[in-house]
């Protein structure tokens, strides 16, 4: 990939502290939000803070799954769960830290090490968290499934 992509979005104040966010090359939009720990927040909808670290979280995965399908690793299942950490520092509001913590199932025992290799060399490869300043924790799992054939 030596070309440059481009990605747009758009957002238009609705109201408050709500807008919308879309974009012309997606079929969806959805409302972004103030969150709810600043003055005027809305509570129970997505924020630019969820969105970070939706971002890293969406990547890892994607990233995975590429990855382990050009490696031919055999999983059952993939999820992840994504922690970020708003705090000041130096006198701004950053997103410091951002706990990644994916399992894979898998079926055989015999592919453990090779599913915890292609996690690490996911969590190396994702463009989004290579493109952020925010400190990357990570923990991963592989476990294998209980279900025998």
């Amino acid at each position: 990939m030596n070309e440059a992509h481009y990605y747009e979005v758009d957002v238009k104040w609705e109201h408050d502290r709500l807008g919308t966010m879309s974009s012309a090359e997606l079929d969806e939009s959805f409302e972004v939000v103030t969150p709810p720990q600043f003055a005027k927040g809305i509570a129970r909808k997505w924020s630019p803070e969820h969105l970070l670290v939706a971002a890293v979280n969406s990547c890892l995965m994607t990233t995975f799954l590429a990855i382990a399908e050009n490696s031919r690793l055999n999983y059952v299942h993939f999820d992840s769960h994504a922690k970020g950490k708003l705090e000041m520092v130096d006198g701004k509001y950053i997103i410091s830290e951002i706990e990644l913590y994916p399992i894979v199932e898998i079926a055989d025992d015999a592919d453990n090490e090779r599913a915890m290799r292609i996690l690490q060399k996911a969590e190396a490869a994702c463009l989004i968290s290579n493109s952020i300043k925010s400190k990357i924790v990570y923990q991963p799992v592989v476990k294998t499934s209980q279900i025998t054939v």
